[in-house]
């Protein structure tokens, strides 16, 4: 299987603050990868290094067939950003737009797709999420599980070769969470390439190929699933017996 993902030797430092500390990392085509630990691990900071919304210091990144190290022509960063799909715990909708017109702004302003064929994707997109009757709605009238359904939405009309999730339930109550996993592990089924950090151990080891592990700026630990039932490490067992 080919990679869509690969971290070679990165460092990311924060002023004196080393958050990684030389991780290397694969993804493949298709693979759902779940990267878990502590707050400071570094696990936010990596995701957000595959789309260079943080730029690394050291080593170098491969996402979607684009190479880059500590520095990136800025030409490049947008078609890495047609590729990369990235939602995060906070929706960032845009308020005085439509459900609609939130997801139909990237297409039509990046991609440069008429009108009539924003609003078909926008249709299907919807269906995708199971919110094609809230099309009209603003975000305001959503509920918060409804309006991350949405922000998933709005990445998918770029048709993305990865999709990247950063904590996208943290916010949510147990019920709405609910609702945005389903959204997740449909496309999951649907053959999307996808990194999450979560904090959901019971998600992860349904879902996840492969579980990261990060502990102080480095990977600790990664296997399938089973490496959350039967830790190898004591820092991952404490990990999961706080977590489980």
């Amino acid at each position: 299987m080919s990679e869509v993902v690969r971290l070679t030797n990165v460092h990311k430092w924060f002023g004196d603050n080393h958050v990684l500390k030389g991780v290397d990392l694969s993804v493949a085509t298709g693979e759902i990868v779940a990267i878990i630990g502590q707050s400071g691990s570094g696990k936010s900071t990596a995701l957000r290094c595959m789309d260079h919304l943080e730029q690394i210091n050291e080593g170098e990144i491969m996402v979607c067939g684009h190479t880059f190290g500590a520095d990136i022509p800025r030409k490049d960063l947008k078609q890495l950003r047609q590729d990369v799909g990235i939602v995060f715990q906070s929706y960032n909708l845009f308020p005085h737009l439509t459900v609609e017109q939130n997801i139909t702004l990237a297409p039509r302003s990046v991609r440069k797709v008429s009108k009539p064929k924003a609003k078909e994707i926008a249709a299907a997109v919807l269906a995708q999420v199971g919110l094609s009757d809230k099309i009209d709605h603003y975000p305001e009238q959503l509920s918060g599980g409804q309006q991350q359904r949405v922000a998933i939405a709005r990445s998918l009309a770029m048709g993305p070769k990865l999709m990247l999730f950063d904590e996208v339930t943290s916010a949510l109550d147990p019920q709405l969470t609910g609702e945005v996993l389903r959204v997740i592990e449909k496309l999951a089924k649907e053959g999307m390439t996808m990194v999450l950090v979560t904090h959901e151990m019971g998600f992860a080891m349904k879902l996840a190929h492969r579980v990261i592990f990060m502990h102080e700026g480095r990977i600790h630990e990664q296997g399938s699933a089973d490496i959350l039932r039967n830790p190898a490490t004591p820092e991952l067992r404490q990990f999961v017996s706080n977590g489980l």
